[in-house]
């Protein structure tokens, strides 16, 4: 089996290159990455994980749990894990918890069970006996999502509260005073953050929040869509609505059509994630953005430099990314030629 050091000598380059394109391929320019994977490829090399295992006591296997997998947005995190736990020459355990505390806990007792070498997190419940356990066996941790101040572990996040602000804010300023919100599921801790920031919103215009113009949804398409119709039959509907998540507003552009309701003339809608479909519906959604891939991408980094010893001091380290409103048609956008290209 070829070496990195042959990989190297017949691509050209340093050996901290071919590293470099293993472990952090976004600092090799792509003319270079391209050379030395394609020396990979013909020279059939992969990194030796099972002889790095046996020297090292490793089981070579990192552990992926996400709360819902039939959200677009938690395969496009995992995309970014799975790249570079796979170029590291680990394997990857991806398991799903449909938001239910006991089978989140019930995974994680069955991965400190198999001495797992890595944990990463996405959204997910985190007791604090649960990172306790994993803490004690000394197991390196990352947790993706929403910052969580009372746990002290390493985490890549976003401000939810933030982009839901944002959200509500864009339709209030639009002048939308009746701005209705659906909800995800109440188990969902990162939609909880998206209505606070919401509220935050109404509360700088000195909108009064209302009961009836919140309302709980499944986090899927059709829970948007019935969640749309019920907000619609109130006796003063809203005129506009942000959804905690681009799946139901999906939902919700489709109820307000089917009810003959012109969008956004009549009825501005607002989603969450920018899942690629968001751009696709008509008309386009607009949206809050975060880099979902590069999330993933950075939390397993962040795993490896544990795993690697390289976070010296041991404290945890956070990674904040950034959100960003993605104004489409469905709240009023019209310029065409940059919807397109949004």
């Amino acid at each position: 089996m070829a070496t990195i050091r042959e990989v190297a000598k017949i691509a050209g380059v340093s050996i901290a290159s071919v590293s470099r394109v293993l472990n952090h391929p976004e600092t090799v320019s792509p003319e270079k990455r391209t050379t030395i994977e394609r020396v990979m490829n013909d020279l059939g090399f992969s990194p030796n994980g099972s002889a790095r295992s046996l020297a090292l006591n490793k089981t070579s296997t990192i552990a992926l749990i996400v709360p819902n997998i039939l959200n677009p947005i938690y395969p496009e995190i995992a995309k970014g894990v799975e790249d570079i736990i796979y170029r590291r020459g680990y394997n990857l355990l991806f398991c799903n918890t449909d938001l239910d505390p006991q089978k989140e806990k019930n995974y994680l007792d069955t991965f400190l069970g198999r001495r797992v070498d890595g944990l990463i997190l996405v959204g997910g419940f985190v007791f604090s006996e649960d990172i306790y356990k994993i803490q004690n066996q000394k197991i390196p941790l990352v947790l993706i999502g929403r910052k969580i101040p009372e746990i002290q572990e390493n985490s890549v996040y976003v401000d939810f509260e933030l982009g839901g602000y944002l959200a509500t804010k864009h339709l209030l300023d639009l002048g939308h005073p009746n701005v209705a919100f659906i909800a995800g599921p109440e188990r969902e801790a990162m939609d909880r953050d998206k209505q606070m920031g919401y509220r935050r919103a109404l509360k700088e215009k000195n909108i009064p929040p209302r009961d009836d113009y919140v309302v709980q949804g499944n986090g899927e398409i059709e829970g948007g869509y019935l969640c749309a119709k019920t907000l619609m039959r109130n006796r003063n509907p809203p005129r506009a609505i942000f959804a905690a998540n681009d799946l139901m507003a999906i939902g919700a552009l489709d109820a307000i059509k089917d009810l003959s309701l012109r969008i956004p003339e009549q009825v501005a809608i607002v989603g969450f994630d920018n899942i690629k479909m968001s751009a696709l519906v008509d008309p386009k959604l607009t949206t809050v953005s975060y880099p979902a891939y590069r999330m993933g991408a950075l939390a397993a980094r962040l795993l490896f430099d544990t795993i690697d010893s390289k976070n010296i001091d041991g404290k945890p380290r956070e990674i904040h990314l950034q959100v960003e409103l993605k104004i489409r048609k469905s709240c009023g956008h019209t310029g065409r030629v940059q919807e397109i290209f949004s």
